[in-house]
């Protein structure tokens, strides 16, 4: 994975805009790896679902916690992408009370399907889902990798603790203190 470029492809988002008016003033709007990943320093997250005990309960509030340390240490935007529609992304985000992650809806799993972490969650009734994995992505390439062990479809466990946010504020610290 390292020092690959991430994939290019067109994400279905749902983005709030007043001027539509009504009690759900939505609108559709197509946003590319390019405008999430170009001339940026970010953090990519990915999970198995919006709304998953480990994701809502650690992963995800921890990101959220820990924004200012990653922006000391020159990470631009932290982005979670995860397979699930803009509706449950946006959704879960509200419940979240998010304010510094953005989330990334990869509804159809494009986008983590040519990441290479697409993975059946069928015992779990869930059918393909991403792998648990984060990044540091530079100008859209990979410049560090975090991927949770035992990578398989129908994964009896859900391993946690290589892609958190403190296992990653770890690497960049010793990394700029080794800079």
């Amino acid at each position: 994975m390292l020092g690959r470029k991430v994939p290019a492809v067109t994400f279905r988002t749902r983005v709030r805009d007043e001027s539509v008016g009504g009690s759900n003033p939505f609108r559709w709007q197509d946003v590319t790896s390019d405008d999430y990943f170009a001339g940026k320093r970010v953090v990519l997250f990915s999970l198995p679902g919006a709304f998953t005990p480990t994701c809502s309960t650690y992963q995800l509030p921890d990101f959220e916690k820990l924004n200012s340390e990653f922006r000391a240490l020159g990470i631009e935007e932290i982005y979670c992408v995860s397979v699930n529609d803009a509706f449950v992304m946006n959704a879960w985000g509200k419940s979240q009370g998010l304010e510094n992650v953005k989330l990334i809806p990869d509804g159809s799993g494009e986008f983590t399907r040519k990441m290479g972490m697409l993975v059946a969650k069928d015992n779990l009734g869930f059918g393909m889902r991403s792998w648990r994995y984060a990044a540091i992505v530079n100008n859209g390439v990979v410049e560090q990798w975090f991927e949770e062990e035992g990578y398989s479809d129908n994964c009896d466990s859900d391993p946690y603790g290589v892609s958190s946010p403190q296992n990653i504020l770890a690497a960049l610290k010793s990394r700029k203190l080794a800079a």
